[in-house]
């Protein structure tokens, strides 16, 4: 695009056209790259994206609810929150030999990273034990391993490392200035906070945010913001779509637009090169026209089965015949 074209933008920082990394992001730059014209955009993304990753490849986790129900949170969109009507009921915590034969099943179908959610605020430490054995049980089968438990401090973190733990999930969800409305039973820096102690254990990070909970364009880039300024950019950065769930606060919330939501992808991408950018929650509501897009915006993770938690995700089949007429591949365990 020559400068001084009608329809250019204004000229990106070599960091963004090259992938160079960095970590000095204000909520202004992210609202200009979500402003570039969506060709534009895409280009960019696709140029950072292919300066770190084989455009071709995308990794694949499968996701495990090993402890269903009775959250005490408030968070609005989540229906295993006790706050809301027509919650998931409460279930134990799932024995660890049920947790191995799930994980052997994952391995067979191709994932390369297994991860569990348990819907606690923080684990207690008898839990914890079982979680740990659940890791090790996973390890030994050759899998990454990745928990989200809610917070932890710091003992708890370095427990998790202990046992072999590879990544931690904890979303912010989405901006400093928008949290409020979503949750009020935690605050944003409980977050920030056990991020951090997931950080000095020595355990990866996954960690994104959510679209489609009523925020406005300038709080996706205040997430994306937040996300791309932390001192180490999370390994992984999930972005889900909100699934509207009967009796949760934002069942009835407007849909996305479904390009304003690739763009969130392409920012994401341009913002922090390395890490893996996964098309999360959401995707069982995208036709395979907007997930290429997102693809081609920089996604490279995919949840792979047939749930998320408690939401449905596209089933298996679908997926592999998608990636089959794209001409992708899934990476191999470890990449």
């Amino acid at each position: 695009m020559p400068d001084g074209s009608p329809f250019s933008a204004p000229a990106p920082s070599p960091a963004n056209r090259s992938g160079m990394i960095r970590h000095d992001w204000t909520r202004e730059d992210v609202q200009m790259l979500l402003d570039l014209p969506f060709p534009e955009l895409l280009y960019r993304a696709q140029t950072v994206h292919r300066t770190h990753f084989d455009p071709t490849e995308v990794q694949i986790s499968t996701l495990l609810s090993i402890k269903t129900g009775g959250c005490p949170e408030d968070c609005a969109y989540c229906p295993q929150s006790s706050r809301h009507e027509e919650s998931v009921k409460a279930e134990r915590l799932m024995a660890v030999d049920r947790v191995l034969i799930e994980a052997k099943r994952a391995k067979e179908a191709g994932a390369a990273r297994f991860c569990m959610g348990a819907a606690w605020r923080s684990p207690k430490d008898h839990d914890l034990e079982t979680v740990c054995q659940m890791v090790e049980g996973v390890k030994g089968l050759g899998l990454e391993t990745c928990v989200t438990l809610g917070m932890l401090d710091t003992k708890q973190a370095h427990r998790l490392r202990e046992a072999g733990l590879d990544y931690y999930n904890h979303n912010i969800d989405t901006s400093p200035e928008y949290y409020g409305e979503i949750i009020t039973s935690r605050t944003y820096q409980d977050r920030l906070d056990t991020l951090e102690n997931v950080r000095d254990a020595g355990i990866n990070v996954c960690c994104g945010g959510i679209v489609g909970m009523g925020e406005g364009e300038g709080d996706r880039a205040g997430m994306i913001a937040t996300l791309a300024s932390m001192p180490k950019h999370p390994e992984s950065v999930p972005i889900n779509l909100l699934v509207r769930v009967a009796g949760t606060p934002l069942s009835e919330a407007d849909e996305v637009d479904p390009i304003d939501f690739v763009r969130v992808i392409a920012a994401a991408r341009i913002t922090m090169p390395l890490s893996h950018v996964r098309l999360a929650a959401g995707r069982e509501n995208m036709n395979d026209e907007t997930q290429t897009l997102c693809f081609l915006a920089g996604a490279n993770s995919i949840f792979y089965g047939e749930r998320l938690l408690t939401t449905p995700n596209p089933a298996a089949m679908r997926d592999r015949m998608l990636l089959d007429r794209l001409g992708m591949r899934t990476t191999v365990i470890g990449h």
